[in-house]
């Protein structure tokens, strides 16, 4: 299979503050005995195909993109932070005077659904929850967004009306929907329901074409699809939460009708558990964490803490190995960014607080180029006032900087070369949205448990951070990441609503 990836262009992102807080640089040894075995699977049962998919079809190459930093040839956002290194965020130009434009909808999305035995009622949209943008061939601008009343939902961005019908997924949808970035009128939906969907948009009304089931091979944890894949000459790269790593080959074409249709071929289904690391920490083995792609590697995170490596380079052939790979010793539910230089940001959580994790920490750079000791710099971001340490929400990168917030509430600026905390700021406890940086602005979730809110910074100073706005949006925590296009900032709330901010 050809380099992808090698030449995208990057929009990363930075910030700085005045009194970082208390970090702890570590020096601990970068490889560990639970990461020593690899076990590589190719062969696995057929997934759920629908009968509208028959006929064999060719795969297309993707297109590398032109400056701002997107991917393919739609001209949007069409997957979780915006390209398969995690490190593009919409566009500008930014709001001055930002408010709320619109709502969706009238009534709250809510629903049941069951949570360690129990049901339990979920409204709005939640982590990681951010919305694909894209600019439709009619001209209209198109929001997707998937919510927790199981159900895609299709939306004008001027407007906040309906653009389809919605489409029913039968439980929460927690992760972040992916449009097809290659111009085919698919969209990827995973959701609590143990299938991965592909669903074509070039119907009357959405229509499920095929499902990676959860039990198509004997995995662990649960049946779960948070991660929001990566998709890159014609595969379909995911990791799913019943602990296994799949590259799909997606054979896109269309019929004698002119609709779409696929054939995919599951090529490798990876799991991500050794005999080592279920002794050292169990069944806790399954992958939320959103696969980045770099130079044919696809990189994703564990919720036993391993960085796993899976070279993509031979698919075509039916093969795939894993190439890096590292313990961080606890779980990463947040995603993986890859700097210009394929130098890897990871930011797990305070979870298993296993031996590992307390000497490398929740911060870390680690260079795959060198496998045997990758570990660059890591720090500490430990328990505070009750809320557990480290981050779910994906780091943004910008001009040498990291700009991380965390869970105990914390906005972290770190020097990308150092490792050092240049600036911090509060930002309020569960600060689970993604931060995104675009034009030298850095906008981020706050205050989660008091009045839930947009901030703005403006970044002429990476490393010191000027605020700008904040605007309050909502009555619910903003733990869905945003996305901004053209000016607008959509993101969802977990009050049970949608909304658009920007200039009047």
């Amino acid at each position: 299979m050809r380099r992808v990836l090698a030449s995208l262009v990057f929009v990363l992102a930075a910030c700085t503050a005045s009194a970082p807080p208390d970090e702890t640089p570590t020096t601990a040894a970068p490889t560990s005995p639970p990461s020593t075995t690899v076990a590589v699977t190719t062969s696995v049962a057929p997934p759920t195909q629908a009968p509208t998919t028959t006929q064999a079809a060719t795969t297309t190459t993707v297109v590398q993109p032109a400056p701002p930093g997107g991917f393919g040839v739609v001209e949007g956002l069409t997957m979780f932070r915006g390209n398969p290194t995690r490190t593009f965020y919409g566009t500008g130009p930014i709001p001055k005077s930002p408010e709320v434009l619109w709502r969706f909808p009238d009534e709250p999305m809510c629903s049941v659904s069951r949570l360690a035995g129990e049901d339990k009622v979920w409204c709005g949209s939640g982590w990681t929850g951010q919305p694909v943008v894209w600019e439709r061939p009619d001209g209209v601008t198109e929001v997707i967004v998937g919510a927790y009343d199981q159900r895609v939902h299709f939306l004008d961005a001027a407007t906040g009306e309906r653009t389809r019908p919605d489409f029913f997924v039968g439980d929460i949808i927690k992760g972040s929907v992916v449009l097809d970035p290659d111009g085919y009128p698919l969209l990827y939906v995973g959701s609590r329901v143990s299938r991965y969907m592909v669903v074509a948009l070039d119907r009357p009304e959405p229509v499920e074409l095929w499902g990676l089931r959860s039990d198509s091979v004997d995995g662990i944890w649960n049946n779960d699809w948070d991660s929001s894949p990566a998709i890159v000459d014609g595969y379909l790269i995911e990791g799913g939460e019943n602990s296994h790593f799949f590259a799909v080959k997606l054979n896109r074409d269309y019929d004698q009708d002119g609709l779409v249709k696929i054939t995919p071929e599951v090529v490798a289904a990876i799991p991500s558990w050794t005999d080592e690391l279920l002794a050292a920490v169990g069944t806790q083995q399954s992958i939320e964490s959103s696969p980045a792609v770099f130079d044919s590697v696809a990189y994703v995170g564990t919720g036993a803490g391993r960085v796993m490596g899976v070279g993509l380079e031979d698919l075509e052939s039916g093969s795939a190995e894993i190439v890096f790979d590292f313990w961080a010793g606890d779980d990463i539910d947040s995603t993986i960014v890859i700097d210009a230089e394929g130098m890897l940001y990871v930011a797990p959580q305070v979870d298993l607080q296993t031996r590992r994790a307390a000497e490398v920490g929740q911060l870390i750079k680690l260079d795959p180029s060198r496998p045997h000791s990758p570990l660059i710099w890591s720090l500490a971001i430990p328990s505070e006032g009750g809320a557990v340490g480290g981050a779910w929400a994906t780091p943004a990168l910008h001009a040498g900087h990291l700009y991380v917030p965390t869970n105990p509430g914390e906005l972290l600026v770190v020097d990308t070369e150092s490792g050092d905390v240049v600036w911090s700021d509060d930002v309020g406890f569960h600060a689970w949205s993604s931060p995104l940086v675009i034009d030298e602005t850095l906008i981020v979730a706050v205050n989660c448990g008091t009045v839930p809110a947009l901030r703005a910074y403006d970044l002429a100073d990476p490393r010191q951070p000027a605020l700008e706005w904040e605007v309050p949006i909502s009555a619910g925590c903003l733990e869905s990441t945003p996305a901004m296009w053209n000016g607008r900032i959509y993101v969802g709330s977990r009050d049970g609503y949608f909304y658009a901010v920007g200039d009047r």
